[in-house]
């Protein structure tokens, strides 16, 4: 057992809950455990609560491929009236599909309950637990004593040994407190309360995109049931409501489909050791092809021969150029629908698609060695590997595809394809203006009355942290990765002197997003050196060294590496 003065948790969604969970399950008991929390529910956070999520609104996870909690899913379930899910309990509580996709209040509700629970567990190990809702942290900042101040918005300040920030999303009002009509996001979802007699644009194609769908189609129409079909039926009201999705590359995000166990395992991870052994051996660096190899190349091989032996000799680019090229060749909807049949077919059958499967492994455990790529592997990354990945690991659950369908089917539904190009400004009167290049070559400028930015969740840069006490103490800092070749260092750094830095004649560094962190989620100062006692877990925060992350299972296994870093 090893005691710790007290830890503050600043957020109280699901990575607070994880970090509870193993500070338990590793015996890390804390003499004074505070929880912060800006909202009026722990454990649920943005995208479980209703700041994140209607009834309508389904998580791309089943029951199955939850972490672990003191109670399972099922049994949670049981105990509950789940009359407000009629699709989810199909009329029979005690026949849950453990396979099949939960909405997301509910899954929140469990979150929630399992939080409660490892809190009450916490007050029986004699941890003093102190947990402050509807309180928002404004600043963190520490003096010449071994104690952070915790700040809240009343002015009220906590002294406390560690502080593990557990912030969550955060979304932007900037253009939505200025220009009517103009949304930064579709969250909450319960900001939209009218009906659109009009064309309304979603900038993206990916998850968020598909929750300002769902949101707006059911305030302008109904769904209905016919011969197994699943139709849509606009409201008189809204006759000339449609929606256009505009997206950079036009791809609709990829489907569920049979999954064998968790990929997610910490098998799939380059241990410190193995790091730091492939560091001493390759100039101090690990490779991005050598991370493809094992941990995407050689799963596969296990999983598909015939598969592997079609792409084992192709290098990154050529991977991805072989996977999207059927993609760019196909009109996306019908790409969609092939893609469901092969994705129903894989469910029915109880058979993964092993070359998506091992590609969400992947892409996870690709987190863990991203810090110590060189410059020019993670540029590999991001411009290559990413934009794949991102389609790939999307999920969408049948039950959003069958209703993205119906409002395609209905006329209702658009997607047009825009390139680096494109941009949108505000409107004299409401909405906004998006200037782009349709597929014939012809330039448009086309007034929306409702538009919603859906790309998803942006980083946040060094400068929009909010805790001015931790920036003014150089606590925490930028994130920078080194080129391993000074001659393409310097090559960049002569096209772009913003995000490449020169800082002696032959080092270059490329500036990436978020702050600095080591393997721990300790953050580093500005100096390069480890802040004793402050861990950065909240994904907007480190998405330049942590490129990819996957929900509830990033959460598990980052709060597991903070924890026993706490030893």
């Amino acid at each position: 057992m090893n005691t710790i003065n007290s830890i503050a948790l600043i957020g109280g969604g699901p990575a607070a809950l994880f970090v509870v969970k193993h500070l338990i399950a590793e015996k890390v008991y804390p003499k004074e455990l505070y929880i912060f929390e800006k909202n009026e529910t722990l454990g649920s956070g943005m995208p479980y609560s209703h700041y994140g999520a209607n009834v309508e609104h389904v998580a791309n996870v089943s029951a199955n491929e939850l972490p672990e909690f003191p109670l399972s899913f099922t049994d949670f379930v049981l105990k509950k009236d789940l009359k407000d899910y009629p699709d989810f309990a199909g009329g029979d509580n005690g026949n849950i599909n453990e396979y099949k996709v939960i909405p997301r209040l509910l899954l929140g509700n469990y979150l929630e309950d399992q939080f409660n629970i490892l809190l009450k567990t916490a007050n029986k190990l004699n941890i003093i637990v102190k947990v402050f809702k509807n309180t928002k942290i404004v600043d963190i900042d520490k003096k010449n004593d071994d104690f952070f101040n915790v700040i809240t918005e009343s002015g009220e300040i906590h002294k406390v040994s560690k502080v593990i920030i557990c912030t969550g999303h955060q979304w932007s009002s900037e253009n939505e407190t200025r220009t009517k009509g103009w949304y930064d996001s579709p969250y909450p979802p319960s900001k939209f309360t009218f009906a659109s007699d009009h064309s309304v644009a979603i900038r993206g194609t990916s998850l968020t995109a598909v929750d300002a769908v769902k949101t707006l189609a059911r305030l302008n129409g109904k769904y209905i049931e016919e011969n197994n079909d699943l139709k849509f039926k606009i409201n008189e009201e809204s006759k000339n409501f449609s929606i256009t999705l505009f997206s950079k590359r036009g791809f609709l995000p990829a489907l569920r489909f049979h999954s064998e166990g968790s990929p997610y395992s910490e098998g799939w991870i380059m241990s410190h050791d193995e790091i730091y052994e492939y560091k001493q051996k390759n100039n101090g660096f690990v490779d991005l092809d050598y991370v493809f190899n094992i941990n995407f190349k050689q799963p596969l091989r296990k999983r598909n021969e015939k598969f592997y032996q079609e792409i084992k000799d192709l290098s990154i680019e050529e991977f991805v150029e072989k996977m999207l090229e059927l993609r760019e060749k196909l009109d996306s909807f019908q790409l969609f629908k092939a893609e469901y049949a092969e994705a129903e077919k894989s469910i029915e059958r109880h058979q993964t698609i092993a070359w998506k499967e091992t590609l969400s492994a992947f892409s996870y455990a690709i987190n863990y060695p991203a810090k110590h790529f060189s410059a020019e592997d993670m540029m590999r990354l991001r411009k290559t590997l990413l934009p794949l990945i991102s389609v790939i690991i999307s999920s969408l659950p049948q039950s959003s595809y069958k209703e993205l369908m119906a409002l395609y089917d209905a006329g209702i539904l658009n997607l047009v394809s825009v390139d680096e190009d494109s941009y949108i400004e505000s409107h004299d009167e409401e909405g906004i203006i998006y200037h782009y290049t349709d597929e014939a070559g012809n330039k448009r400028s086309d007034h929306y009355r409702l538009y919603i930015d859906a790309i998803g969740q942006q980083p946040v840069q060094f400068n929009n942290i909010p805790f001015e006490g931790l920036k003014n103490g150089r606590f925490i800092s930028s994130g920078y990765i080194k080129f391993k070749d000074p001659d393409k260092g310097k090559n960049e750094f002569e096209q772009d002197n913003r995000n490449i830095v020169q800082t002696e004649p032959d080092n270059y560094y490329l500036r990436v997003d978020g702050l600095n962190i080591n393997d721990n989620f300790q953050a580093l100062d500005y100096y390069g050196r480890v802040t004793e006692d402050l861990y950065i877990m909240a994904v907007p925060y480190i998405a330049g060294l942590n490129p990819d992350y996957s929900g509830l299972d990033f959460c598990d296994t980052a709060g597991k590496r903070i924890v026993k870093s706490l030893l």
